[in-house]
């Protein structure tokens, strides 16, 4: 090879190794962008988003009892829960995965002075909480759970029971059916 072909080969070597080393400098400079929130990232925090909605709430019988609006917010870390009943009653509940212990969480208040703190998961059921349930008015607390079962035809049904009696009893304390409201 002559020392003219020689350079040339060089020249062109040298000219492709710089272009690789320039475009992969380039990449790596780039910012990858902001990364997914945690909690977005999380397919956990997926599991109660079948009740996630604005929603007409019915009793067994048809009654309409309510409207309640479930939103996700922070990212995806919580979800909040807004009652109207048709009687004017009022509530607020925040429900979130406590990583810690692997359980999602439902913190409710309401305007009539209960609050429930109940916890647990997902089931063949649907979300199963567990907790207590206490009366501002009277001072008395007891046990307390509560079930969403996503239907098949697009409701969700929830059932509340508590006991007075630790547990050996049960009486429902509300069941409502929850249609999607239309969008208009």
């Amino acid at each position: 090879m002559s020392l003219k072909n020689h350079n040339k080969l060089l020249f062109l070597i040298i000219i492709g190794i710089s272009t690789s080393v320039s475009a992969q400098d380039t990449e790596e400079d780039q910012p990858a962008g902001p990364p997914q929130p945690p909690c977005m990232a999380d397919d956990d925090f997926n599991a109660f988003d079948f009740w996630v909605g604005d929603w007409d709430v019915h009793t067994a019988d048809g009654t309409l009892a309510g409207e309640n609006s479930i939103a996700k917010v922070h990212n995806g870390c919580l979800v909040t829960e807004s009652w109207q009943g048709v009687q004017g009653s009022v509530g607020t509940s925040i429900n979130y995965l406590d990583r810690v212990n692997d359980e999602w969480v439902q913190i409710w208040n309401d305007a009539g002075g209960s609050q429930i703190n109940i916890r647990g998961g997902l089931t063949d059921d649907g979300m199963l909480l567990v907790g207590k349930i206490h009366y501002i008015s009277n001072g008395t607390t007891a046990d307390f759970r509560g079930l969403w079962t996503p239907l098949s035809d697009g409701r969700v049904r929830q059932f509340f029971e508590q006991s007075v009696d630790g547990g050996k009893t049960w009486t429902t304390w509300f069941e409502g059916f929850y249609t999607k409201k239309s969008a208009e």
